[in-house]
């Protein structure tokens, strides 16, 4: 195949994807004016529309989406067996793409990729900070770092965090307005701070546990946030009751800014896995990113 008939299809495959030229352009490091004549080319040469372009967005037409399914999974074996040529360096290198939520970033990743890095020059390592639940392969990451009992069963999962318990926390102001419940039931006649994952997913129920009794509550209040550190925020401005991570609020209930209630019905959680397809052919840098990231406690 002619080079320049290569080149188009990889830039095809690129807007397909990220369904947007301004993103593909970035990823592919040249110019969206670039970008654009070179997916019109390819349209003349196939004589055939391979894209819907509208002020907001970009889609395939069905002959698009032909043409994706059918050369994206190549291009991806391409990008797979160059990747795996780092097995014969002597040092790891290469790009290993992680999703996980904010909270896992901070506590988890973030602290052992700071020692790590440094001496693997050659390793580069793109987070994408998502509290969602992320299909990794769908979404072509390498692995994901969630809590463990929120990972799929198909999926290897190697520990990377010691056990969690979650919090319930309000300000003094708050408390004063209103008695602090005695049971999770009672969290439905207070004003608490909402999460959502993900855009089109639901709230988060709120998990409890006492004798091995489990509840699951669905709260309300004026405000639903996605991020754990904006929740924290919220509650310290009197907005309301939160659910995080304990380590999260912990300096703030020593100083007395939030008080915790509900203690007795937090139990440990499984703390954060990293996951990642059964079917992986583990690269030198990725095996050394699992090697960092183990939990060892």
């Amino acid at each position: 195949m002619q080079r320049g008939r290569l080149d188009m299809l990889l830039a095809f495959v690129a807007v397909a994807r990220e369904g947007s030229f301004t993103r593909a352009a970035a990823q592919l490091g040249i110019s969206q004016s670039t970008l654009s004549h070179t997916i019109r080319d390819l349209e003349e040469r196939l004589d055939i529309r391979l894209l819907i372009r509208t002020t907001r967005s970009v889609s395939p037409t069905e002959a698009g989406e032909r043409l994706l399914r059918n050369i994206g999974p190549r291009f991806e074996e391409i990008e797979a067996e160059v990747e795996a040529l780092s097995e014969l360096r002597e040092k790891p290198a290469g790009t290993i793409r992680l999703t996980a939520s904010d909270h896992a970033f901070n506590a988890v990743i973030w602290p052992k990729l700071a020692k790590l890095l440094p001496d693997y020059p050659d390793v580069t390592v793109e987070v994408f900070r998502d509290n969602a639940l992320t299909d990794i392969a769908a979404e072509r990451f390498d692995a994901g770092v969630r809590m463990g009992e929120r990972v799929a069963k198909d999926m290897i999962a190697v520990r990377v965090g010691p056990d969690i318990r979650f919090a319930v926390v309000g300000t003094k102001s708050y408390f004063a307005k209103r008695p602090p419940p005695t049971t999770p039931q009672e969290l439905t006649d207070h004003v608490c701070i909402n999460q959502r994952f993900s855009i089109s997913g639901g709230l988060w129920a709120w998990d409890f546990e006492r004798d091995g009794r489990e509840l699951k509550v669905r709260v309300d209040g004026q405000i639903v946030l996605n991020g754990t550190l904006e929740i924290l925020e919220a509650a310290l401005a009197g907005f309301g009751l939160a659910y995080v991570p304990e380590d999260v609020a912990e300096r703030h209930l020593e100083s007395g800014r939030l008080l915790r209630v509900l203690d007795e019905w937090s139990p440990p959680w499984p703390g954060y896995h990293l996951y990642y397809p059964s079917r992986r052919q583990a690269s030198p840098a990725f095996a050394l990113l699992v090697d960092a990231l183990r939990f060892s406690g």
